[in-house]
């Protein structure tokens, strides 16, 4: 785990690297989310940055981190576009493959008028992440002050991330969503999530929670409540009344400004505020990311 710096120490950003997903989101705005066998019209639809893993590399880039992005993306124009995106953001790149076999994966998202979404992801490259991604960017594992992850990328990524970090001196916050939707899965990932260290940190909403059974008063369990805020280790942070225009992003810029909070040294209470206030502002604009944001 990291530790802040000494009193009269000017404070440094902090390294993030995180293990994740990119994906292009197709973006439907709806007057309402349709029902089992609806069928309802769009008002429109965009295409836009997304990707639990880039979207939380984002936004701790938005907090202030140096933030490295392992993963892949397709051999096609999606995924040129968004790596000039993330260059241009000032995320490390070094470590996103393009992968020649597989396209940029996607996701299909549903709008309604309360900001309220649904979403489809179709893996694509990102369904390839191994082991072999992470021993690439060994280097800068062993350079993080934290080490943040989610799982739309394979469990056996997620296993040998925990592997590769273990032996360093970075603080590890596994995003446990989406939680695998067959036993089998779920057995693997509490196995994972079992070999986290006591300053570990596992991000979950409340639905994510209750399906892996974790205790609200563990103090590696963070929890997200909505628009109630956030609570870790017994703590609650209550969010800021926006008027939200779109959630979608909003727990991945949670995770990442937590991640970004934690590698410059933020303590868990500061860091939960600063986390619970970037994702509630990151309501008020469409999409998973900004668009034009300084880097």
């Amino acid at each position: 785990m990291s530790t802040p710096p000494a009193a009269g120490t000017p404070a440094r950003p902090g390294r993030v690297v995180v293990v994740g997903s990119v994906n292009v989101d197709r973006v439907h705005r709806l007057a309402a989310l349709p029902a089992p066998g609806e069928t309802v019209l769009a008002r429109g639809m965009t295409l836009g940055p997304g990707g639990k893993g880039a979207n939380q590399a984002a936004a701790a880039r938005r907090a202030g981190a140096d933030v490295a992005l392992v993963g892949r993306v397709g051999a096609d124009g999606e995924g040129a576009a968004y790596r000039a995106r993330l260059d241009g953001l000032g995320v490390d790149t070094a470590h996103l493959v393009t992968d020649p076999d597989a396209p940029t994966g996607s996701a299909t998202i549903l709008v309604d008028e309360g900001g309220e979404n649904s979403i489809v992801v179709v893996t694509g490259a990102n369904g390839a992440v191994d082991g072999s991604d992470v021993a690439g960017a060994e280097a800068v594992l062993a350079a993080a002050d934290v080490v943040l992850t989610q799982l739309e990328v394979p469990l056996d990524a997620v296993a040998a991330l925990l592997d590769a970090v273990a032996p360093t001196r970075a603080r590890l916050v596994v995003n446990a969503s989406p939680v695998p939707d067959d036993a089998l899965g779920r057995e693997r990932l509490a196995e994972l999530l079992g070999r986290l260290g006591p300053d570990d940190v596992v991000v979950v909403n409340e639905v994510e929670a209750a399906q892996l059974g974790l205790a609200a008063d563990d103090p590696r369990t963070c929890t997200t409540l909505g628009a109630a805020g956030a609570r870790w280790a017994g703590a609650v942070v209550p969010s800021p009344r926006v008027e939200p225009v779109d959630t979608t992003g909003a727990g991945d810029t949670f995770a990442g400004t937590l991640a970004a909070a934690l590698a410059r040294g933020a303590d868990r209470a500061a860091a939960l505020t600063t986390a619970v206030d970037a994702a509630a502002r990151s309501t008020e604009w469409a999409g998973a990311q900004p668009w034009g944001f300084p880097a």
